[in-house]
């Protein structure tokens, strides 16, 4: 009954320790469960020998258990890569896959489109959706003449493009590529057990042979068969039973308490990783951002004529009236803004002027509501200033009536998190955005960081992430937070990768090492306090374990412990062992 057993739970532990063997890899952890176990059966410790094979393979359990089961489907996840293109040839549009189509050919992207592959834009105007390239949600103008980056996707007008760049050398293709390759770079830290056991294993195994052959050889009166036991009971003490099943078990504790905060580690290991960490880096929108685009400030102005005021509302009001017929993303925000049911009859004309704005007639009042451009073509004076998002500047029959400010807010907690984060031990935290220098500044200062790097797309992340990892000494590590696609590459590539999972992308989810499950910045700060915890923890398991092992071998070789003493000596430990870590679930307070 106990060998079927043994050959149930045991049997690919042996065979790993053969094949290592075979591989001159003789001394790991394999080899001595294997020699502990076939020990104990040598001796008639039937039970023992089972159990030293059935808590070995739990510690297994719990040690491997999510470690990066995502990254395998990384890719199938990524909605940036093209299906077709339409390539021009004559007078015709013929489909094709982005593979086929080669620099020089002509294509053309519809309005909802997904750019499949870089080029040139020769005819047309329209805006991109840039968000799957930078992260920033705010459309950008392209005209004839602009290099169009494939991924983005085309939201206004058809655009005729000449293909620059082969699909394998197209930027979807090099954000794709990163991705794939950023976790084989990853170093994974080696596990505890196994560093153990590489000097662990040998001695014990040394000296369990000099036991059973040199006290026979030169003390007088010893037998054999005597240190012969003396040894396998030696070998069965020194199965490291309370580590191979505590430590895995403090991690998985801490894996469980963090669940509970609303954080789902993926492995005990990145929380050993986030532990160390001594620097984050952040992504902007959607990360310390909402990723929402709001009315931040209505400023109106008197206008020339004297009896032409506007209050806030007032201006608010004929803005979101103006853009009521425009699907743009901005008179959306502005709509919503305004958050009252419009009437539609008080419109009695209206044009959209691409890349500026909107020309409106409301309540028998021309209304301009655009950019700077729209201003300059009509002649009309505005302010000039630095501004975190976007402006709407309003005219109403030819004379300046204000500005209307749009822009991404900032998460209630960030502030609080970047500072808490500061008590937790966390030396420098910085910013990678592919926003603009002047939004990044203001909102880098408004929370408080350290630093931040403006204008970067997903190749450049990962640039800077890896001039900043060369910067880290062995003994600290790196997270880096963000949430969308382009994320993806630089979550996969730091040393611990920080996803918002509420509205991040399913790539930064399954690129991620841990997600925080509720979007909050500050929720950063208690997964660093829980794995700080776990880890103490661990450790205290590993200094219980080895020392009262230590204390047991020597007490065995001298033949003054018996076997069922020093089997309840290494059943206790691991109970103390495995209380001890149900410790780390509880995460109160933290």
């Amino acid at each position: 009954m106990f060998l079927v057993s043994y050959a149930i739970v045991g049997w690919n532990i042996i065979w790993k320790a053969i094949r290592n063997i075979t591989r001159g890899n003789v001394f790991d952890e394999n080899f001595l469960m294997g020699i502990a176990a076939i020990g104990a059966f040598i001796i008639k410790e039937y039970p023992e020998g089972v159990a030293v094979m059935l808590f070995y393979q739990i510690g297994e359990l719990f040690q491997d258990y999510a470690v990066d089961k995502s990254r395998r489907s990384i890719t199938e996840l990524m909605d940036i890569r093209p299906e077709f293109a339409n390539v021009k040839i004559d007078d015709n549009l013929i489909l094709m896959d982005p593979d086929e189509v080669r620099p020089g050919d002509i294509i053309m992207i519809k309005a909802g489109e997904r750019v499949p592959l870089d080029g040139i834009i020769l005819e047309g105007q329209s805006f991109l959706d840039t968000s799957a390239l930078t992260g920033e949600y705010v459309p950008r103008e392209v005209q004839a003449g602009n290099e169009l980056l494939s991924g983005c996707i085309n939201l206004n007008t058809v655009l005729t493009v000449e293909v620059t760049k082969e699909y394998g050398e197209s930027t979807v293709s090099r954000i794709l590529d990163l991705v794939e390759n950023a976790s084989s770079k990853k170093s994974t830290s080696e596990r505890f057990i196994t560093r153990f056991a590489r000097y662990y294993t040998p001695v014990v195994v040394i000296i369990a042979v000099f036991l059973a052959f040199l006290p026979p050889l030169h003390i007088d009166g010893a037998t054999f068969s005597d240190w012969f036991y003396r040894s396998l009971s030696f070998l069965v003490v020194s199965c490291p039973c309370a580590l191979v099943i505590s430590v895995p078990l403090s991690f998985f504790g801490g894996i469980g308490g963090a669940s509970s905060k609303g954080i789902l580690v993926k492995g005990g290991n990145y929380l050993e990783i986030l532990a160390q960490a001594d620097r984050i880096v952040f992504d902007k929108t959607g990360t310390l951002t909402k990723g929402v685009f709001r009315v931040q400030e209505i400023q109106p102005v008197q206008t020339g004529d004297s009896s032409q005021k506007f209050t806030k509302e007032e201006l608010l009001e004929l803005a979101a009236l103006a853009e009521h017929f425009s699907n743009h993303p901005i008179s959306l925000s502005l709509r919503q803004a305004y958050g009252q049911e419009i009437d539609s009859s008080r419109i009695t004309d209206m044009e959209e002027i691409t890349g500026h704005g909107v020309r409106a007639v409301v309540d028998d009042k021309e209304i301009l509501a655009g950019n700077y451009k729209l201003m300059d073509l009509s002649s009309i004076s505005y302010p000039s200033g630095e501004w975190i998002g976007t402006v709407v500047h309003v005219a109403v029959n030819g004379e300046y009536a204000g500005f209307i400010e749009i822009a991404d807010e900032i998460k209630e907690d960030s502030t609080k998190a970047i500072r808490d984060l500061k008590k937790a031990g966390i030396e420098q935290t910085i910013m990678l955005t592919g926003d603009n220098e002047i939004t990044a500044r203001k909102v880098s200062e408004e929370l408080g960081l350290d630093n931040y790097y403006a204008k970067l797309l997903p190749e450049d992340k990962v640039e800077k992430l890896e001039d900043l990892l060369s910067q880290s000494s062995p003994k600290t590590k790196l997270a880096y937070v963000g949430d969308g696609i382009n994320d993806a590459p630089v979550l996969a590539r730091a040393d611990v990768g920080i996803a918002m999972g509420g509205l991040g992308s399913d790539a930064a989810i399954e690129a991620a090492d841990v997600v925080i499950m509720t979007d909050e910045p500050s929720k950063i700060v208690t997964a660093i306090r829980i794995a700080k915890k776990t880890l103490g923890i661990a450790w205290q398991n590993i200094y219980l374990a080895i020392a009262v092992k230590i204390a047991v071998l020597i007490l065995s070789a001298l033949g003054i412990t018996t076997l069922w003493a020093a089997i309840f000596a290494d059943v206790g430990v691991t109970v103390i062992a495995v209380l001890n870590s149900l410790r780390a679930m509880n995460v109160k307070g933290l």
